[in-house]
């Protein structure tokens, strides 16, 4: 009897805690997909507008290009437009445009070989030439399997694994065996936590598409001041193409920014695109 009570609580406990807790997510994934990948739904016209895209980058009328590839990112995100965006400034030799879209492209899609090539390749261009943070083989690992799949994709994982967790759960609570209700149960635990990865994986996905504190310099060259006053210290100058970080978004003329080197000054913010 003690056994039984004991499933029946646990159960009851993390039946309320995740329904609640991947109702919420599912539905925020979606609502991001509506407002992120929105022109997917007419996917037969955005085909036939990108092919005049890329028939225009093929004949070298890369403004063209570039026109018709904005005028699709209007309607929604992706990493294929963006890149090949990124591809068309560079051959405008717009190096900071490029490094721009090259970056955003890397957003969504951060496991893209070509997408890296050809942002380091900008990047050997520009006047700062800087390189990526070496990230730690693990965190790398990290962001590549995270990448494998769409936010949604994680979410509908999240609500398979926690179907069949309850699923164990059950049988840890009806089950007559008893050899039937320890399997389930370790089971159970087991699936609990790849559920638990999955929601984290999930809301990483989620953060990195959503909170975005990085900016690419956009003027030839921007002096970086001691306050944020067109009067305060110079401390030094970047140029175009440059990626800080925004440490102070509080200001609407003025961005408290840091360097990869640690250098941290504020910059006027129409110097600045947000990745």
């Amino acid at each position: 009897m003690r056994s039984k009570t004991f499933y029946s609580s646990f159960f009851i406990f993390h039946f309320s805690l995740f329904f609640f807790a991947f109702t919420t997510f599912a539905q925020e994934g979606d609502t991001l997909t509506s407002q992120s990948f929105s022109f997917a739904a007419d996917s037969t016209q955005t085909e036939l507008t990108k092919a005049l895209g890329d028939s225009a980058y093929s004949a070298g009328d890369y403004a063209t290009a570039v026109d018709v590839y904005e005028r699709l990112l209007t309607d929604g995100e992706s990493a294929t437009l963006y890149y090949n965006l990124g591809n068309a400034y560079y051959k405008e030799e717009d190096m900071a445009r490029a490094i721009l879209n090259y970056e955003r492209a890397l957003r969504l899609a951060p496991a893209d070989k070509d997408i890296r090539f050809n942002l380091e390749l900008a990047r050997s261009k520009t006047i700062d030439r800087t390189s990526e943070r070496v990230e730690i083989f693990f965190v790398r690992w990290f962001r590549n399997f995270a990448s494998l799949l769409s936010l949604d994709g994680w979410a509908r994982v999240g609500i398979v694994l926690f179907v069949v967790f309850l699923a164990m759960v059950a049988m840890c609570v009806f089950g007559k065996k008893r050899s039937l209700r320890k399997t389930s149960l370790v089971l159970a635990l087991v699936l609990l936590v790849l559920t638990l990865c999955a929601n984290a994986i999930g809301h990483s996905q989620k953060r990195r598409l959503t909170v975005r504190t990085e900016a690419i310099v956009m003027q030839p060259s921007v002096v970086v001041r001691s306050t944020p006053s067109a009067s305060g210290t110079e401390l030094f100058v970047i140029h175009e193409g440059r990626k800080v970080t925004i440490t102070d978004g509080s200001m609407q003329a003025w961005k408290e920014i840091a360097l990869e080197d640690g250098n941290v000054g504020w910059i006027e913010t129409k110097a600045l695109e947000i990745i």
